[in-house]
């Protein structure tokens, strides 16, 4: 039998299987293919039995979110999925808004209307502030993708880059909602 790349050949049979984790055996006596801890796993972990008794323990577990301080890093990410969220929940009321206003005279005019009420226009902001954090964080994963500010220092910097860029620019549009 061959192994190469998690490729074994065995008498004109081809068995794919995946690649060994370190530190894993690949069990080949079971008829389901599974993995389990090597010696060397179970001896720096401890035996089978206190490492299940580890996982099953009634431990208390503290889900008090208010005590978790995040870094500005990690806000940040956070932030862009949640304006992700916020850009596409509020595709769905700009796609009505077109929709009413190409339906005719009667349709245009209505949405001129619903655009000059305060909630709407609190609506046109909010998806527009959350387009343009997006942008800007957006922006921010691209260079760090290009391996531009990976460093702690630097990641903290663009950060807060990114929350300035996003304040002036999210002012801006209020004021251009607004005028």
């Amino acid at each position: 039998m061959h192994r190469l790349m998690g490729l074994s050949i065995a008498s004109y049979r081809v068995v794919i299987r995946p690649p060994e984790p370190i530190g894993y055996r690949y069990r080949t006596d079971s008829p389901v293919p599974t993995y389990q801890p090597s010696a060397t796993v179970l001896r720096s972990r401890g035996t089978k039995r206190e490492c299940e008794s580890a996982v099953n323990s009634k431990r208390p577990v503290n889900l008090d979110l208010g005590k978790f301080h995040f870094p500005l890093p990690a806000i940040t990410s956070i932030l862009h999925r949640i304006s992700g969220i916020i850009i596409f929940v509020g595709v769905a009321f700009l796609m009505y808004g077109l929709d009413l206003s190409l339906s005719g005279e009667d349709g245009f005019n209505r949405v001129n209307e619903l655009l000059d009420s305060f909630l709407a226009k609190l609506i046109i902001w909010g998806i527009l502030s959350a387009l343009l954090y997006h942008l800007v964080a957006g922006i921010k994963h691209l260079l760090m993708d290009a391996g531009i500010g990976e460093e702690l220092e630097s990641g903290r910097l663009a950060a807060k880059a990114t929350i300035a860029v996003s304040v002036v620019l999210i002012v801006l549009a209020g004021v251009w909602v607004w005028a």
